[in-house]
């Protein structure tokens, strides 16, 4: 592969070394397909790289995980720190003898019309493959509305960048975003000690545990994992759950009450002051009822299936509003203030620039069924929604990675047939 010149080829090359990839190789590996993994820093280098110091699996272990390895040395319902995720994996992609190729970027991904394999263009040289698994995760480009210049004595980060409150200059700190990263990220740096604002858009807030049971459980006897097709109406609704300290349901207004200032949806910045929507109690309210629908669903079907489970009375009481959402604050002089960071937890884009191949739809969104791409012999692994709502989980990235494989290995044996007729 030193040798530009010289092409070498595969059956299969899996870009990426994430969980997707790691899964992806595990049943290649079980149907003998021929396969390779770039990946262009280490294997799971977003788990090392691009997630705070303290963050912990938002599921149990015995949940977050592939079905053919479990967490050592720990408790099934213990919430798993990055480090522990990371060795995890290295010990997974050693256990399965993962082609791994790691430091090495894939550049351009072209198709051959004339012989239909795919030309792969890499910081080591060309490749030759019948099959490209996208495997690059949802995770690729950070988005920062531009709301708030760049020319202003203000830092600016996203969530990807946050490490820790030590990192962060003096002074408040607003975080921008309600999901899983922007409360645990400002719930972190208010117990630190610090003045935290966090602004709060639409979510949803399931309840961390539920009469006995993690919502991971409700939501697979729920069969809320299992839906292939998202709520137009909740599609791009942040959830906000935690596997930090144990795991505890998250309740923005206990956050208030510990002396976090909450503010609505960002709106627009001028002359030094922020401005807010005036929609922080519509958004709790929208929290709470996703919230008490969980517990509603879950009776229901301890009712329905006869279960003994024990009950729970205290679970519905929703605490007062506290002031800053009776007395919304719609605007911040960020001087007076003293806010001298902000932290956008607002998610992230596609980037498939190097994929120059027709299967994309006109938004630049991958053109798929259940992984499967429009174009012949491409396959996505590890998105959102991929074939169902827990495609982008560990134990969801396995199971479609197992269908992907099934695939490609009657894809293989199509052709085999076709060429040995000939």
């Amino acid at each position: 592969m030193s040798n530009s010149l010289n092409i070498k080829k595969i059956n299969t090359l899996v870009v990426g070394a994430g969980q997707a990839g790691l899964a992806m190789s595990e049943h290649l590996s079980n149907h003998s397909v021929e396969h390779l993994i770039l990946e262009k820093n280490r294997i799971v280098e977003s788990w090392r790289s691009f997630r705070w110091d303290s963050l912990v699996a938002n599921g149990p272990a015995w949940h977050d995980r592939f079905p053919t390895l479990d967490f050592d040395d720990h408790s099934p319902n213990y919430f798993a720190k990055k480090d522990v995720v990371v060795s995890y994996f290295e010990k997974f992609a050693k256990k399965i003898n993962a082609p791994v190729r790691s430091n090495v970027n894939v550049e351009e991904v072209l198709r051959d019309n004339s012989t239909q394999k795919y030309l792969v263009k890499t910081s080591e040289g060309n490749i030759e493959a019948d099959n490209i698994v996208v495997a690059t995760g949802a995770f690729q480009k950070p988005i920062i509305p531009p709301i708030v210049p760049d020319n202003i004595d203000l830092t600016q980060m996203h969530s990807q960048f946050y490490k820790n409150p030590h990192q962060l200059k003096e002074g408040a700190i607003l975080v921008v975003g309600s999901g899983s990263s922007g409360s645990q990220i400002a719930q972190e740096i208010m117990l630190s000690g610090r003045k935290v604002f966090l602004s709060i858009g639409p979510h949803n807030r399931p309840p961390r545990r539920y009469r006995g049971k993690d919502n991971v459980w409700w939501f697979g006897a729920l069969g809320v994992w299992q839906k292939k097709t998202p709520d137009p109406n909740t599609q791009h609704v942040t959830i906000a759950v935690s596997g930090y300290d144990g795991g505890k349901t998250i309740d923005f207004r206990k956050f208030a009450n510990q002396g976090m200032s909450l503010v609505g949806l960002t709106k627009n910045y001028e002359n030094g002051k922020l401005y807010f929507e005036n929609d922080l109690k519509i958004n709790l309210d929208i929290g709470d009822q996703s919230y008490l629908a969980v517990l509603k669903q879950a009776d229901e079907y301890i009712e329905k299936n006869n279960l003994d489970f024990p009950e729970e009375p205290d679970a519905r009481n929703i605490i007062p509003d506290p002031d800053c959402v009776t007395s919304p604050i719609l605007e911040i002089d960020l001087n007076k203030e003293k806010i001298k960071t902000i932290i956008w937890a607002t998610g992230y884009q596609y980037d498939f620039s190097w994929l120059k191949v027709d299967t994309f739809d006109k938004e630049g969104k991958p053109d798929h069924y259940k992984g499967v791409a429009k174009a012949n012999g491409v396959y996505f692994i590890g998105l959102p929604w991929l074939s169902m709502r827990g495609s982008s989980f560990i134990w969801g990235v396995w199971q479609d990675a197992k269908y992907l494989a099934e695939q490609i290995f009657k894809k293989n044996n199509i052709l085999s047939k076709m060429i040995k007729s000939k």
